[in-house]
């Protein structure tokens, strides 16, 4: 008899531990998703003289923030980029830079929610501002390369989905937010408590432009195993370039961007007559 109101002490003790850890979990879990930080320096102080800084207003009215240069032709792109759920978008200068100069435009937005921007971020907010981005820069004319880094890769994935791009350019993507969470918390269950899944495997198969995946064979924050999934589900014409020993943050400095130069270059090219 003791041992069994000992049990259903420890039972009661577990379960409310348990809960309270969930209840922590799925309160705060936006705060482990979007981590943004710093100030966002202008675009000179951080070595780019050419990019120009745009406040530009979503449909609700929200103010966000553009880093934007023109290509240097007609016949270049604009690299619509999505960044990484860190920082913001001063941290990625030195990516942008190697951007302008192979001659394609930018056209960089921050999220909801980041520096040089008002609202709260959210997927829908990001998705549905993103789209309302891609207009805004496909109006100009021009080709549009739409770029993912890392949580904007699911981004990038459902504004192609629904867009016509010249490229989707995926840097470190998942099958889903939601299944990297699920791997590094084993004993929630994510899949109902997650308010922004990002599921990109639902999307993948409704990419029609020519998809390059690039991702590190090391990277512990997004498996490599996940970007290898999502590039198995896409279908064709697509490309995977799998940089072995990186990790989650060294794609740049492994070559990230002249293998995407050449793959927009080889894709651009008409097939050969048989």
């Amino acid at each position: 008899m003791r041992s069994s109101r000992l049990f259903l002490m420890l039972f009661v003790v577990v379960t409310l531990v348990y809960g309270a850890a969930a209840g922590f979990m799925y309160i705060f879990q936006r705060d482990f998703l979007f981590r943004p930080s710093g100030t966002l320096t202008s675009p000179q102080e951080n070595g780019l003289e050419a990019i120009g800084v745009e406040r530009v207003a979503m449909r609700d009215g929200t103010q966000i923030t553009v880093w934007r240069k023109a290509p240097a032709n007609g016949n270049s792109p604009t690299v619509l980029y999505f960044h990484g759920n860190g920082g913001n978008l001063a941290g990625r200068a030195k990516c942008f830079q190697q951007i302008i100069d192979s001659g394609m435009g930018l056209y960089a937005p921050t999220y909801r929610g980041y520096a040089g921007a008002g609202g709260v971020p959210s997927e829908t907010a990001l998705i549905g501002d993103a789209l309302e981005h891609f207009d805004r820069a496909n109006g100009a004319g021009g080709d549009i390369v739409i770029h993912g880094e890392s949580l904007g890769t699911g981004v990038a994935v459902a504004v192609a989905a629904k867009r016509d791009a010249r490229a989707l350019l995926l840097e470190a993507p998942y099958t889903g937010a939601v299944d990297v969470a699920s791997a590094a918390y084993p004993w929630l269950p994510v899949s109902l408590l997650m308010k922004d899944p990002f599921v990109s495997r639902d999307k993948i198969s409704d990419i029609e432009e020519p998809l390059l995946v690039i991702h590190g064979t090391k990277d512990t924050t997004i498996p490599f195993r996940q970007g290898q999934a999502l590039y198995e589900m896409a279908g064709d014409p697509k490309q995977m370039v799998a940089y072995e020993g990186a990790g989650h943050s060294d794609l740049w400095a492994r070559g990230l961007w002249p293998a995407a130069v050449e793959f927009l270059k080889r894709s651009a090219a008409p097939a050969s007559a048989e």
